[in-house]
Parts: structure tokens; sequence; C-alpha cells
């Protein structure tokens, strides 16, 4: 399955800043069953970019706006190949709890296990870990599948109900939070039982049959598991789904804190504004040879403002 991303952020600022500094986590990962096939990278005003990859290999394109400016736009377009993943098996066998610890002991899976900044485990989190029934048992899979499905009910998806920097404790308390909360409390309690587990900040293209808990126009979060002789397997708490052929990886760490879709400075005293657009479609056209494109040179700069524009009313029109 091929898919088109478009994935529109913009800044405004209520009087110009003189300086914008910033680094974007949008190029799609390639590994497994996806293979990003082209990416393209537009911003306005125009500037050189450049790319390193982290650790966690991910590629991270970062640039410097010097000029003065009332607005930031980037735009971020990608083909994605996604293959559908093997099928998991219906469980796994009491004995695999050994094996996970014999592979977490042979390995370097370290941070994936240790506390992080959004996934701590606090005495909000501990007073899940009764009802939520998060204790071994069973097998691994069993027990991640059943801890899916108890945090997807355990809490309301509530859009705005949290902010990007809110603590764990705050969606517990109220029982409430969006997919980065939903991801955060399922990676804290995973770890909690010592399996190592990590945040994945992605897309996801909406179903069609039934309605997801997340929205479309954005972009999702949900977590992967280390399981014996699985490897990485992916739960989607927010959905009560496993995540297959419709996530779209961008970016892993072990929490939100390593992996923002921007995060970045400017210079001045003022006010900003951000606006955020996701377009997922599926692709049928031929995968073009990759490119990247730097910044947005002569003739791409009007139609990709015009494009943005565009996306950016349709989010008005659906909200």
């Amino acid at each position: 399955m091929f898919y088109s991303i478009r994935h529109l952020t913009r800044f405004r600022y209520t009087s110009p800043v003189s300086e914008s500094l910033m680094e974007v986590r949008m190029h799609p990962r390639t590994e497994a069953e996806q293979r990003c096939l082209s990416f393209q990278l537009f911003v306005d005003p125009k500037t050189r970019i450049h790319m390193y990859r982290d650790y966690h290999g991910n590629s991270i394109h970062h640039f410097n706006v010097p000029a003065k400016h009332l607005e930031l736009r980037i735009v971020a377009e990608a083909l994605v190949e996604i293959e559908p993943p093997p099928e998991l098996p219906p469980a796994l066998t009491p004995e695999s709890w050994a094996a996970l610890d014999a592979e977490v002991a042979a390995g370097d899976y370290w941070e994936m296990l240790m506390p992080s900044t959004f996934a701590q485990p606090g005495e909000g989190l501990l007073s899940l870990v009764e009802p939520l029934r998060v204790t071994r048992r069973d097998d691994p899979l069993t027990f991640l599948r059943e801890l899916n499905v108890a945090v997807y009910e355990w809490f309301e998806y509530a859009p705005k109900s949290t902010r990007v920097d809110s603590p764990i404790d705050h969606a517990i308390e109220a029982r409430k939070g969006v997919c980065q909360d939903f991801a955060h409390i399922m990676t804290a309690l995973v770890r909690h039982v010592k399996i190592p587990c990590r945040y994945v900040s992605g897309y996801m293209y909406p179903r069609s049959e039934q309605r997801d808990r997340s929205p479309e126009g954005a972009t999702h979060a949900w977590v992967e598991v280390l399981l014996p002789g699985l490897g990485w397997v992916g739960f989607d708490p927010t959905n009560n789904v496993v995540a297959g052929g419709r996530h779209i990886r961008t970016a892993i760490g072990r929490d939100y804190a390593d992996v923002p879709p921007t995060k970045g400075v400017f210079k001045g005293t003022t006010e900003s504004q951000l606006t955020v657009s996701v377009q997922v479609s599926p692709s049928k056209a031929p995968p073009p040879p990759e490119a990247e494109i730097l910044a947005i040179p002569g003739d791409w700069e009007a139609a990709a403002i015009a494009a943005a524009n565009e996306a950016e009313q349709q989010q008005q029109q659906q909200q």
C-alpha cells in the first residue's frame, strides 16, 4: 500500500521576530515493512536546510531563518510504501517471559526500560497497577493485548484536555487525554513489568468502516514493545488496535521529548500561534525517484503557499 502524506505547520507571530531556529522530525522511517520512497521539505521564508540522524535512527532536519518574519511555514510531503505486517500469533507460551528476560539481558535496551521525561512511575501511575492488572501473567503477548484494551477503556479521548508538556498524572487524574497521553501511560505501565517499550510518533490513515478515536488532520502516537521471537510490535491504546498497515512511523524515542515534529526557538518579544494540518491518503501513482528539496525555489514558492492555505482552510471547515 502506498500513502502520500502532506504535513503543514504554520507559526504566526503578533510582531516580527528577528530569527528562528527549528528542528523538524517529519521524515518517515525506512525499516521493517515500511519504506519512505520520497520526501520533500519546503520552508518559507526560504532558507537552507540541513539533516542528520540521531542515535535512534530518526532523520532530523534543521534550519535557521536569520531575517525578520511574521510567519514561518513548513510543508513536508512524503510517499511511503507499507507492506502488511506478519500476523501475530494468538498468544505466546508462558515460558516466553524467561525468553524475554534473556533477550533483554543480552541486548542494549536499558533506555526503553527506565523512567523518562513523560513516562514517570509516580503515584498516579502506580494507582493503575491493580485496576488494570499490570502484573506478569499468562504470556507477554496476551498481557499486552489486554493492557492495550484496558488503557483504551479506562481513559476517555478528549482533544485539548492536556498540553504537550503535561505530566501523565494530569490525564490519569482526569481519566481523559489525547494520543500522546495514552502512549505515555502505556509506555510507563509496560516498563513497570520490565518489558522494553518505546514511544512512536507518526501518522495514521483513518479507517473507512468505523471512526477512530484519534482525529484526521493530526499527527499520531503509539508504542512499540519488544517481544521474544517477534521483535518490536506496535500497540495503539488510543484506538485499541495493534499497529499495522495504517500506522506510518516518523520517529521513535523514550517518549515525546525525543520525537516532537517541530522544536525550536525564535528571537523576539511576541506571541505565536501554531496551526497544523495533516493529510494522509492512499496513492496509486508509481513512486518518484527519491528527492529532497532544501528550500522553496522560484515557482515552487507560490504553489507551496497556495497548497498550504488550502489545507488550512479545509482544516478550519472541518473544525
